[in-house]
């Protein structure tokens, strides 16, 4: 049999090469699986305030989530929010009603994920 890179034979190196392949599978699991964290909190939602169904909205039969990043300071206030995904028409109505929810209250500022759900009702 002859060797291949390095004196190895080209059997020995597609074994090094799958069990390289298997830890790179098995490191990319593990990383997906932790949550990412970038230094947000969960900070629990005291006060939650309705969104007003954009009335162009209602009438065009647009439903759906809005995501939205509400920048939440140290006393649980809202100081912005900002729409991250979901419908444009429905965006304004979502971020008005983050801005005026009030969170608990933590060590210093933070970004924190919602979402804000439209539905028609029948």
């Amino acid at each position: 049999m002859s060797t291949g890179f390095f004196g190895k034979s080209p059997f020995g190196m597609r074994k090094a090469a799958l069990r390289l392949l298997q830890a790179s599978a098995l490191v990319l699991v593990v990383v997906l699986a932790i949550p990412a964290r970038a230094g947000a909190e969960d900070r629990a939602i005291k006060v939650r305030v309705a969104p007003i169904y954009p009335e162009i909205a209602r009438r065009m039969k647009i439903s759906g989530a809005v995501d939205v990043e509400a920048t939440v300071d140290a006393a649980g206030n809202v100081s912005d929010a900002k729409t991250t995904g979901g419908n444009r028409i429905l965006a304004p109505a979502a971020e008005d009603a983050v801005r005026k929810w009030k969170f608990a209250s933590g060590a210093g500022a933070s970004k924190v994920k919602v979402e804000i759900d439209f539905a028609l009702s029948q």
